[in-house]
């Protein structure tokens, strides 16, 4: 029988089990993007190393009922960790103590400071940094004196775009080139619907025929208060999907637009593909996952140019700069009036988003995994 490698059982003996432990604490409520990551590495990574065992770290309460495909089928350890609580250190210490991974995935930001072992950590932007203004003094405080110093000793470190990989370096100080790429995908469910699933889509949610989608927080870099300047000029209204809470109030977004606040996760390829048109107008992003999860549903995007944002949406999308009010108010009446545009974009954002994909993603983690279970400290990709 195969011994889990961990404690007293060496990693390439024969007959040993490597275990690997995925967090995923993070996955609760209406998901973004770093948690749909972690779910979408969770369902692929074990089909693709029947040689590893995987299990994870969910919240205390335990994952949402309604991640349907996205549900993982691995061993859920029940953490007492609240992430990024107050007593989340030396509890996320001792439970990975008390589990013995050979090797710990830490999928976000929160890396286990008082935990030696082999750490693979994905830090996805450096905006609790860059930004610092815009987080509580906690999470800036949290960021410099455990993300920073962890990261630093881990055996490798994983970051999602270009953009990200240098801001990373430079903010904490370290060569970027300590960080490999992997780009986030899109699974293949994101699809454009048929005529007839779109118009069940708006009637189930009382939505008009025409609407154009927004998804966000009430962050000042996701900058959704600029939209509020112009959305009530358009002929159309803005659908907002920002989480439960007076977001639509807080960024000032109060005419034109429909706040849906959140929708269960199998009907996000339908809330894009039912859609005239998607905005993105952050002004600073790690990947973007909205934008692209869009093009694959047959949803038109005008993008913000700026951060990571161009590298992900090529000139598969129309990018406006941020701060400019007047060009996002031209560029998205310009997409509802042209239909050949509209198209255009449709047929070139499907093309776009073919080229990320969640398998190539999991693929390559796989081989930083296996890179590191066999390496020493740190290991550069």
């Amino acid at each position: 029988m195969a011994r889990r490698c961990g404690g007293k059982a060496a990693c390439g003996r024969p007959g040993s089990v490597p275990s690997v432990l995925l967090d995923l604490r993070m996955v609760r409520g209406q998901l973004h993007g770093i948690a749909r990551y972690a779910l979408e590495l969770a369902r692929r990574l074990p089909a693709l190393a029947p040689d590893l065992e995987f299990s994870a770290l969910v919240p205390a309460k335990g994952l949402p009922d309604d991640l349907g495909d996205l549900t993982p089928t691995i061993p859920l350890h029940r953490s007492r960790a609240g992430y990024l609580s107050p007593t989340e250190q030396p509890l996320l210490a001792y439970e990975l103590t008390k589990l013995k991974p050979d090797l710990f995935h830490a999928t976000s930001f929160s890396l286990p400071l008082f935990w030696p072992g082999k750490l693979v950590a994905t830090l996805h932007d450096a905006n609790h940094l860059a930004l610092a203004d815009q987080y509580t003094p906690v999470q800036a405080i949290y960021y410099k004196a455990v993300v920073g110093p962890r990261a630093r000793l881990a055996t490798a470190l994983i970051t999602v775009s270009d953009f990200s990989r240098e801001e990373l370096g430079k903010y904490l100080k370290m060569s970027p080139y300590r960080f490999q790429v992997i780009h986030n995908g899109v699974d293949s469910r994101f699809q454009p619907p048929t005529v007839s699933e779109a118009k069940a889509f708006r009637e189930r949610h009382e939505l008009p025929e025409r609407y154009i989608a927004v998804v966000g927080n009430a962050k000042p870099f996701k900058n959704l208060a600029m939209l509020g300047k112009f959305a009530p000029e358009l002929p159309v209204p803005l659908v907002l999907l920002a989480g439960k809470g007076a977001v639509a109030h807080e960024v000032g977004l109060h005419e034109n637009v429909i706040d849906l606040e959140q929708l269960p996760e199998s009907e996000m390829p339908l809330f894009y593909g039912a859609s005239t048109a998607l905005l993105v107008p952050s002004k600073y992003e790690g990947f973007g996952l909205p934008a692209l999860e869009a093009m694959a549903s047959g949803c038109p995007v005008i993008a913000a140019d700026a951060t990571a944002l161009p590298e992900v949406v090529g000139d598969a999308a129309l990018r406006v700069p941020p701060d400019d009010l007047k060009s996002w108010h031209e560029t998205t009446l310009r997409v509802l009036r042209d239909e050949n545009l509209r198209r255009s974009l449709m047929e070139l954002g499907r093309e776009r988003a073919a080229r990320f994909t969640w398998d190539r993603c999991a693929q390559q983690t796989l081989g930083v995994f296996k890179r590191a279970l066999l390496g020493r400290q740190p290991v550069r990709p």
